[in-house]
């Protein structure tokens, strides 16, 4: 019996980031792979795409191209955005499943969130910085501006994997979670034992408030000077899903007035320039886009990548993976990721 083929196209991953050794192994041994170039890529593609059966990648994939794809099971987006570079009605009723390894960033980026709050409430990373210097504050004089997690009334702006990976690590701190999410009913969100709540409310009563949505062509900008500067003083912003959902202006000013703390994972630009001034804005937590990009996260790509594809080389439903929805998929408009 032929082994599937598999077309190999992960750009910006590689095999060796997402798969170890043994699920390589497993991989080839299983699937026959070929390695898309890194030029003439489109009649690479003409030439293979009518016997391949999954295509690890996220090439550009019009109706045209996809009608000559007899065999064609699954396109698996391992950079994780679902882009506009795919026909996905084509692919929706040709039975083609897209589906991205983005549920594997969940958990990781969920745990430094938590990590950000704790530190920009108790100020443990000025704290450790001031004792480097020397110029370390003892006792009650350290906490002056501190604060419990305990008790905070939290507000998630979007209710997807990273909310979802989230929510159980807050719990266990409050029970007072309130949830924007305009893709999900109230109903549902109530199912969850939370809060539906409009984003103006959110933004008025919250102490602690997730940015943890996707981007959409309906979103850019949502979050803006009309929304941040209602929030409470001294309230944390935390931002972990994209830069486009926020008018970094409108943050900086509201924050340069010493009362919001803020914590974010990225920017409008990556890398931010070395000269940026939003460097020496006071009262930020920096991280440099690095909260989903660890080792175990991109070893667990490979893993799902494999059991969908194993599952849905049984005609089965993928379920390890996120599955693009087709209401859904054409108003997402992330950022494709330039570095691993």
């Amino acid at each position: 019996m032929k082994k599937p083929i598999v077309i190999s196209d992960p750009f910006p991953r590689t095999l060796d980031l997402i798969f170890t050794k043994k699920k390589l192994k497993e991989l080839k041994t299983k699937y026959k792979v070929l390695i898309a170039p890194n030029k003439n890529k489109k009649k690479f593609y003409e030439d293979h795409i009518e016997k391949v059966a999954f295509i690890m990648g996220q090439p550009d994939l019009d109706k045209n191209l996809l009608s000559k794809a007899k065999k064609l099971k699954a396109i698996i987006n391992v950079e994780s955005n679902f882009m506009n570079n795919v026909d996905y009605s084509y692919c929706a009723k040709k039975g083609i499943h897209v589906i991205a390894t983005s549920p594997v960033f969940s958990k990781p980026v969920a745990e430094i969130a938590l990590g950000m709050t704790l530190s920009l409430l108790r100020n443990i990373h000025n704290a450790h910085f001031d004792f480097l210097k020397k110029r370390e504050k003892y006792g009650l004089e350290s906490n002056l501006k501190a604060s419990l997690l305990t008790g905070k009334k939290i507000g998630l702006l979007g209710f997807g994997d990273l909310a979802k990976s989230l929510y159980p690590m807050l719990l266990p701190f409050t029970k007072d979670i309130n949830v924007y999410d305009p893709w999900l009913s109230k109903n549902k969100i109530k199912s969850f034992g939370f809060n539906p709540m409009s984003l103006k409310k959110m933004f008025k009563t919250c102490e602690v408030i997730y940015v943890l949505a996707a981007v959409t062509t309906k979103n850019k900008n949502l979050v803006n000077k009309s929304l941040i500067n209602i929030m409470k003083p001294n309230s944390l912003f935390i931002l972990m899903s994209r830069a486009a959902v926020v008018n970094f202006k409108d943050l900086i000013n509201r924050v340069k007035r010493g009362d919001l703390y803020v914590g974010t994972d990225v920017f409008p630009e990556e890398p931010v320039r070395k000269n940026d001034p939003i460097r020496k804005v006071k009262n930020i937590l920096f991280s440099a886009h690095r909260a989903g990009a660890l080792r175990e996260a991109f070893f667990s790509m490979g893993d799902i990548v494999l059991k969908d594809m194993s599952l849905i080389s049984k005609n089965l439903k993928p379920k390890f993976c996120k599955r693009a929805k087709l209401k859904t998929v054409g108003l997402l408009s992330s950022k494709p990721v330039a570095i691993n």
